[in-house]
């Protein structure tokens, strides 16, 4: 298929992994000193022990559920209850991975079945409750950071995935001509493949892999995703749409693509933005006739957050409105039904609850943006927000809205004279440097990289590579 030029691009192209000519590489992780760095925080008799080896063996070899760091971990923390926590994709790895953790240390395990539709949905409440002193949480990053859980060690495993690497960079060649702007995102698990591709990309093509902080770059969730500036196309790494749909919303502009690594089908992607706009626009004028509005706090891990439900039950009373908090795990239309004097609801719990499901209910189902809206507290956006869990969000009816964050203390200004010492001082009585170099972090592979901090700080991201 002959290359275009300019922004029109070719229709997609399915390419045979079996009958590609070109030899394939296959993005392997850390190698040389940087693995060797971080192999070695695990303890030789951890690493080395053959029995743990062979069981470790029992698990995909391209997943990695750092079961070495695990085991670590779990010994060195000296816990005795283990919760286990699993999206639904990857319970089938569960009972096997609670095994292992239970034959090589002295803790026993829990596995929570509840569902877990994304990393707002860490239960460490209910793991705490159940006597768990130790939580793993496998798929999803750090966007509940391990400093806010109940009071129990935290570790968080992205589950990174081996791709074939190489078919996905020649798939991109063969669809799109040279010099066109590419925006690479993915999950997490898919995030070190996504460095790796735009390394190999950038030589042919404007690749950028955008970030919304506190996600990892090229990270996007199902309700936070960001705002793209000369942008030829989208390519989304993963299998299905939910996570992509968020970053069409959010630039209904750009054509987006989805490539399968799984299946190695790559396919364009479309989204009626028109219709979901139009019932949103309908939902909303509903409920600005109401009076009595159903406050929904969703308790399914930490997807509700208290301090947004606590600024629109503020708005609220300010526009003289009457309204009702409801706690609820799953928002089910015939479990709103019930509430017959409720003129519409607004659920501090998953955005795409309304964006998706919204005309399945009887009464309007708001997001928190919309039901700011409502509240005339923001103007309707021609380009629907995807900031929910942004740090750099339209406004506090986002998680974490600057408004929301915890005020940082003010450094104290350094007094430096401008004349030289000739004397050095004879001592220093406290025994501690007061000259210090911060060595910067240094980044020598790319899989150590798109490991990173999401913010750039000691969080369970960053954790996760130790």
């Amino acid at each position: 298929m002959a290359a275009v030029s300019g922004t029109e691009l070719c229709d997609p192209k399915v390419i045979s992994a079996k009958t590609s000519a070109e030899k394939r590489r296959r993005f392997t992780g850390p190698k040389g000193g940087a693995a060797a760095r971080l192999a070695h925080q695990i303890p030789d008799d951890i690493l080395n022990n053959v029995e743990l080896q062979k069981a470790v063996q029992q698990l995909p070899s391209n997943y990695n559920f750092e079961v070495f760091k695990t085991i670590w971990r779990v010994k060195s923390s000296g816990a005795k209850r283990v919760a286990l926590q699993f999206p639904e994709g990857l319970l089938m790895f569960a009972t096997t991975i609670a095994d292992i953790i239970e034959r090589f240390t002295e803790a026993d395990t829990l596995i929570m079945g509840d569902v877990t539709y994304g990393a707002c949905c860490v239960d460490d409440f209910t793991a705490k409750a159940l006597g768990a002193d130790f939580m793993v949480h496998y798929g999803h990053s750090c966007l509940i950071p391990i400093d806010a859980t109940s009071g129990m060690k935290m570790l968080y495993v992205f589950v990174d995935i081996k791709i074939d690497t190489m078919h996905f960079i020649q798939t991109v060649h063969h669809n799109f001509s040279p010099a066109s702007s590419l925006a690479l995102v993915s999950t997490i698990q898919f995030v070190a493949a996504l460095q790796a591709a735009k390394q190999e990309l950038s030589t042919d093509y404007k690749v950028h892999v955008p970030q919304s902080k506190p996600l990892s770059p090229g990270e996007i969730l199902g309700c936070t995703a960001p705002r793209l500036q000369d942008t030829d196309a989208i390519i989304y790494l993963g299998d299905g749409r939910f996570h992509l749909e968020a970053i069409m919303i959010a630039n209904p502009e750009v054509p987006a693509y989805r490539y399968d690594p799984y299946s190695k089908v790559f396919s364009r992607e479309y989204y009626d933005i028109e219709l979901m706009h139009h019932n949103r626009h309908q939902a909303i004028q509903t409920a600005a006739q109401g009076n009595k509005f159903g406050l929904i706090l969703g308790t399914l891990g930490r997807q509700g957050s208290p301090k947004v439900l606590e600024h629109l039950a503020e708005k609220l009373q300010q526009c003289g409105k009457e309204y009702v908090t409801v706690l609820l795990s799953e928002v089910f239309p015939d479990k709103l039904n019930m509430f017959s004097d409720i003129d519409a609801w607004i659920q501090v719990a998953c955005p795409r609850l309304s964006i998706d499901w919204g005309t399945a209910f009887t009464k309007p189902l708001l997001t928190p943006y919309e039901a700011s809206v409502v509240l005339d507290a923001v103007a309707w956006q021609n380009t629907y927000p995807m900031d929910f869990y942004a740090n750099s969000s339209l406004g506090p009816w986002t998680v974490n809205n600057e408004k929301h964050r915890p005020s940082r203390p003010v450094r104290q200004k350094r007094t430096v004279s401008a004349k030289p010492t000739l004397n050095p001082p004879e001592s220093n009585p406290t025994g501690s440097c007061e000259r210090r170099t911060e060595r910067k972090p240094d980044v020598e592979n790319l899989a150590e990289f798109a490991l990173k901090s999401c913010c750039g700080k000691e969080s369970c991201s960053k954790d996760a590579q130790q």
